[in-house]
Formats: structure tokens, sequence, C-alpha cells
């Protein structure tokens, strides 16, 4: 028999199972975490090894970017409707089986391939994460188990990169692949063990006030998945290969625009919409995804570029690079909740203008980094600049995001954020070689791929600017998010945080 409603969750942290449920979720969390952060330092190794052009490498980013962020949304909505702990564990088995496949590449084609089905296995665990920890403890403890899941996760974004650029020089690139097996082995019995199912409640159980229907469970909005993906994935085409030109990548350019708008006319025509058009009448929620896909769009091609640039122009090895950006993920971790609480106290325009700002100084002084040039004068500086723009504007990000929309909607509000700001990361790694003339092997050129990466500088600090920009000219005072709070200490993540698409989950029998 389902819990009934009006029994909270009881799980507490310092339990056997809340330990329980706490690793399970960090587990997950970190597959997705290093299958984002690892694969820009092991690129050069992978270009090599596969005598690859600048293409294949956009492509090893962009595969993954790609069905993550088209899917996102849908896993989510799968979770909610068969439980989120089978969804969660099959997003596992799933992301480690690709994985596996990355790691056993035997040409470019086929790590291609399997890091889309990376994105595919990381769209069904992530939504999972943080909506486990919410519908399975106390909340009296949920905080607490959203701070710890926060902060472990914080140490695997600081050392990810770390990680990856040890097994990059040791054992080979290949292993920042093959780690997630025996994480996800130790995933899986874990949380079949601890961690209990929950599904998503409908409108009528969670006493909303909606239209005659509400008690049945949304449907599935796969046209609105279909055409999203397949609009992301025509523009990602044709911009990674508009060097070449010709008919193809015309007709894609222009398919890609054309399953943009059929995306937007479904979601307006469906009952149940992956991306509800409505929230968009909140002048807020608009601004603050305005902000986020210039923002993110300026990080992901910066992040892209300059793991390559320390390698190719500076001369690091891959574990150098790896480590050079520690003191950016250090600064994240230890000061996110703090901001959390200024866009509280503020409002979201000064940390939102101020955020974006000082990390394009960041971007404007790695100009400076070129061969010869020393870490502590110049690769350093620049990164804390971008730490503290990226600490000062993450976090309010999303408090302000959350406090643009009702509570109901506070989970598919996110999904959307958290959609744009990767899909915004890949159009700018699938464009930004293209908009700065980098040719198809300039990154076997020290000298070539310098000039290109100080073309492609400026145009990521522009790209900040223009957050700025939009955060100063639309953005006034918010109100809190008293129900929801502790959201404000996920500023490790390099994308917004997903919260739960359901306030009020429902037990399910085990």
């Amino acid at each position: 028999m389902d819990t009934p409603l009006h029994e909270q969750p009881s799980i507490r942290v310092a339990s056997t199972r809340g330990r329980g449920i706490l690793l399970t979720t960090v587990l997950g969390s970190a597959m997705v975490l290093l299958g984002s952060t690892v694969t820009n330092v092991a690129l050069p190794r992978m270009g090599a090894d596969f005598d690859a052009d600048v293409a294949t490498l956009q492509w090893t980013v962009n595969a993954y970017m790609l069905t993550l962020a088209g899917l996102i949304l849908l896993g989510g909505s799968l979770g909610d409707r068969f439980g989120r702990r089978r969804v969660f564990l099959v997003g596992v088995v799933w992301f480690a089986a690709a994985s596996l496949l990355c790691g056993l590449a035997p040409d470019a084609g086929t790590l291609i391939a399997a890091r889309a089905l990376q994105g595919v296995g990381g769209a069904l665990l992530t939504p999972g994460s943080l909506a486990l920890i919410e519908a399975s403890f106390h909340p009296d403890d949920r905080p607490r188990a959203v701070g710890l899941w926060s902060g472990f996760g914080g140490i695997g974004a600081a050392l990810g990169p770390f990680l990856g650029g040890w097994l990059v020089d040791g054992p080979g690139w290949r292993w920042t692949f093959l780690l997630n097996v025996p994480l996800a082995l130790a995933c899986v019995p874990i949380a079949l063990r601890h961690v209990p199912e929950s599904v998503g409640a409908t409108a009528q159980e969670t006493g909303t006030e909606v239209s005659a229907g509400a008690h049945r469970r949304p449907a599935f909005d796969v046209p609105g998945a279909v055409l999203g993906a397949l609009a992301l994935g025509l523009a990602t085409y044709a911009l990674t290969e508009a060097r070449e030109g010709g008919a193809v990548v015309a007709v894609t350019a222009v398919s890609a625009v054309l399953a943009g708008a059929a995306f937007v006319i479904a979601e307006r025509r469906s009952q149940d919409p992956m991306m509800p058009l409505s929230l968009f009448s909140s002048g807020q929620f608009t601004s603050v995804n305005l902000v986020t896909l210039c923002v993110y769009a300026g990080l992901g091609g910066f992040f892209f570029l300059t793991a390559l640039q320390l390698q190719i122009v500076v001369g690091y090895s891959a574990l150098a690079a790896g480590a050079a950006m520690l003191p950016n993920t250090a600064i994240m971790v230890v000061f996110s909740a703090r901001a959390g609480e200024l866009a509280r106290r503020t409002g979201p325009r000064l940390p939102l203008t101020v955020g974006p700002l000082v990390c394009a100084v960041g971007m404007l002084l790695m100009l400076r980094v070129g061969p010869g040039t020393s870490y502590a004068t110049g690769v350093l500086p620049a990164l804390l600049f971008i730490g503290a723009g990226m600490v000062t504007m993450v976090a309010p990000l999303t408090v302000t995001l959350l406090s643009s929309v009702d509570g109901r909607n506070a989970g598919v509000a996110s999904g959307v954020n958290n959609a744009a700001a990767r899909a915004s990361g890949l159009v700018a790694v699938a464009a930004l070689p293209l908009v700065v003339g980098m040719g198809p092997d300039a990154y076997r050129s020290a000298a070539a791929f310098d000039v290109s990466f100080g073309r492609a500088m400026p145009l990521c600090a522009a790209l900040l600017c223009g957050g700025a920009l939009v955060a100063l000219l639309r953005l006034g005072p918010v109100g809190t998010v008293a129900h929801r709070v502790h959201w404000h200490t996920h500023g490790w993540l390099t994308e917004p945080p997903l919260a739960p698409r359901s306030a009020h989950p429902r037990a399910a029998d085990n």
C-alpha cells in the first residue's frame, strides 16, 4: 500500500539509512560531474590518439551535452511517473555502460556515439539526485542533507579535473570514463538497500486548485522532447560543420530553425508541456533565463578552450591543467551559500550584474596567458576573478529563478533553466571555433591555437557583459522562497541545480 500523503518522510541524516541515501546521491552526482569536467582535460590526448580534427573534439564534448540538455526534462517526468529510485538506477546503469563503451572505443565515431549515450544516462539520473533527498528525509533534516550533498559535490567538483589530469597522464584518458564503472557498481546495491521509492503526487493529491481532470498524472511530452532535442542537434551540427559549407549545412541550419518553431508550437498546444510557455509570462523568469543563456554560453566556451590553451600553448601536462582550475572551484565551494544569502538581502540585480562583469574581467586577463606564462602571475589571477564572479552569480541566479514562480512550478522552472544553461554551453562550444576562424588542425599548432584563443576570450567576456546588462535593466527586488531556503547552497555546480518537480512526493511500494 502507498503511504498516505499526510505521513511525512521520517528518515534522519544520522541514521544508517540516511547515510546510505546520501552516499547513493553523491555517487550518482559524481558520475555526471566527472562526465562533464574531466573530458576537456583529456581532449588533446584523444585527438592525438584518433588523429582527429577540431570538429571531432567539439563533438566529443557536445554529443554528451546534447542528449543531456535535450532529455533532462523528460528524465524528471519519468522519475515522477515510474519512481525516482527506479529511474535513477536505470540512469546509473545506463551511464556506466556508456562510460565503458567510451573507454573501449576503437575510433572517434564510436566515442562520440558513446558520449551521446552517456548523456541519455545522465538525463535519467541527474533529476533524481536531489529529488531522492527531498522525498526521503524528514523535513527538519532536509537542509542538512542537501548541504552535505552539496559539500561532497563541491569536493568532487574540485578534484574532478585534477583526477582527470592524473588519469590522462598516468594510465591514459580511457580511464576517465572507465572510472564510472566501479562508482556504479558501488551505487546500485547501496540504493537498492537504503533508498525508498517515491513517485510524484498528482495535482489532486497535493491539494492544488486546477482544472477538471487534475487527478490524472501528466502525460509525457514526447513530441516536445523529440523536437527540442532535434532542434538542438541540428543547430549543433550546422554550427560545427559550417566551416565546410555546402548545401547539407544550409539545409541543416534551416531545419534547425523549423524544428525550433515546431517545438514552440507543440509546447503551446500540449496539455502537459515539457516547457510550459506560461512560465515566461513572468518578466523575472524570462529575464533570469536570458541571463542564464548569456552567462553559461560564455562560461561553456571559456572552460572548453582554456583546458586546451593550458596544454597546447602554455605547455602544461593534463594533470597540471586540471590542477590549475582548483582555485576557481574552491572559491565556489567555500562561498556559494553566502552568495545565496546575499541575493536574498540585496535582491538579484546587484549580484547578477556584478558577478558576470567580474567573470568577464577574468576572461580578459586570460589574454595574458601564452607560451611560458607564469601560473602565479598569469593564470591564477584570471581564475581567481572568474571564481569570484561565478560564486557571486550562480547561487543568486537559482534563488532568483525560484522566486519568480509559485512553489508548485519550481521543479519545472528549474528544469527549464538547467536545460537552457546546458544548451547555451552546447551552442557556444559549437559556434566559438567557427566564429574565431579556428582551423580543423588548429590544436596541433600552439601558435595557431593561441591566436584563436585570443579572439575567443573577448567574445566570451562580451557574452558575460550581455548577461550583466540584462540583469541591470530587467531585474529588481525579489522576495524570499521560504520553503526552499536550502537550494541556495548548490553553488558548486557548473550549471543551475535541478529542483524536485513535485513538492509533495508520494511514497511507493519498495
